[in-house]
C-alpha cells in the first residue's frame, strides 16, 4: 500500500489523503473519498481513515477529504464544496499513476460531510462551481454518491442556532441541498437512524424525496435505532457501546452491492 497527501491549492489548509493498491501493476480499481463530519470545527481523522480502510478491503482506491473548517474561511461555505470538487478532479488527473479507473469515482459523505457531498452532487454540472474550482463538469463527474445521516438543510433542524449558522453562509438558501437537486445528479445511497437525535432523520428524507422526483437513481436505508456519527457502526469505530450495531453495519455491505449493481 502506498499512503499519498496531496494539497488542494495555496489557497487552502485542505488536503486529500490517499491509501493505494498496489497489487497488480496494470489493474485498474475504482476509487472512494471519504468526506467525514465534524460539525464543519474539525474532522476525526482516525474514523475517517476507518472509513477509507473498509473501503480499500473492499478492493477501492480510497481517499479521505480534510476540508475548510469554519474560521479557516468566512463564510465557510462554499469552500468545502470547491475542494471536494478539486479533488475528484486530481483524481481523474492521476488515474494513470493511482491505478484509478476514472469512470468509477465515488464520493461518501457522513453528517456534515454529507452536506458538502450533497451539494457536491447537486452542483457539479454548474458553471459556478466548476469557475471556484478551476475545472470542468467532465474532471468532477462523479460515478455515485454515499450519505451517510447527512446534514442537508438548516430548515430540518441542524445547526439549530443563528450563529453557527451565519459561520457556514450568508445565504442560508444556497446551502439547502435538497432545494439543488437536479436529474443531473449522480446515482445516490443514503442511510440514516430513525431516531438520530443530533441530525434529524427529515434531513436524508428532504433530499432523497427532492432526488426520487428529479429521476435520480436513489436507494434508501432508514435503520430504526442508533445514535449520531455511526459510522462502520462496529467495533472498529464504536465511540461509545451504542454505537456498535451489527444490525446498522450492514450499509457498507449494501453500499457496496448497489455499486456493483451500478456497473
Amino acid at each position: 500500500m502506498q499512503i499519498i497527501t496531496q494539497s488542494l491549492g495555496a489557497d487552502t489548509q485542505a488536503y486529500l489523503r490517499g491509501y493505494l493498491r498496489q497489487d497488480a501493476p496494470q489493474a485498474t480499481y475504482p476509487a472512494m473519498i471519504i468526506v467525514p463530519g465534524g460539525s464543519y470545527t474539525h474532522i476525526p481523522e482516525q474514523q475517517a481513515e476507518d472509513l477509507a480502510m473498509a473501503w480499500f478491503a473492499r478492493g477501492y482506491q480510497a481517499f479521505f477529504l480534510r476540508y475548510s473548517f469554519a474560521g479557516e474561511k468566512k463564510p465557510l461555505l462554499p469552500a468545502p464544496v470547491v475542494e471536494l470538487a478539486r479533488s475528484v478532479a486530481n483524481l481523474r488527473e492521476h488515474a494513470a499513476d493511482w491505478q484509478i479507473d476514472a469512470a468509477h469515482i465515488n464520493v461518501a459523505g457522513f453528517s456534515v460531510g454529507g452536506h458538502i457531498v450533497a451539494l457536491f452532487n447537486d452542483l457539479w454540472v454548474t458553471d459556478h462551481l466548476n469557475q471556484l474550482a478551476g475545472t470542468t463538469p467532465t474532471q468532477i463527474h462523479p460515478h455515485a454518491i454515499l450519505l451517510g445521516y447527512p446534514v442537508i438543510t438548516p430548515q430540518a433542524g441542524f445547526p439549530n442556532d443563528a450563529a453557527t449558522l451565519a459561520q457556514w453562509t450568508d445565504d442560508p438558501a444556497q446551502i439547502a441541498a435538497d432545494q439543488r437537486v437536479t436529474a443531473q445528479n449522480a446515482p445516490t445511497f443514503a442511510w440514516v437512524t430513525a431516531n438520530d437525535p443530533l441530525v434529524p432523520v427529515q434531513n436524508t428524507l428532504a433530499y432523497v424525496q427532492a432526488s426520487l422526483a428529479h429521476g435520480v437513481d436513489t436507494e434508501l436505508h432508514i435503520f430504526h435505532n442508533g445514535p449520531h456519527g455511526l459510522a462502520l457502526a462496529n467495533q472498529v469505530t464504536a465511540w461509545k457501546p451504542e454505537s456498535n450495531l451489527p444490525h446498522v453495519a450492514h450499509w457498507i455491505d449494501l453500499a457496496t452491492e448497489w455499486l456493483a449493481d451500478l456497473n
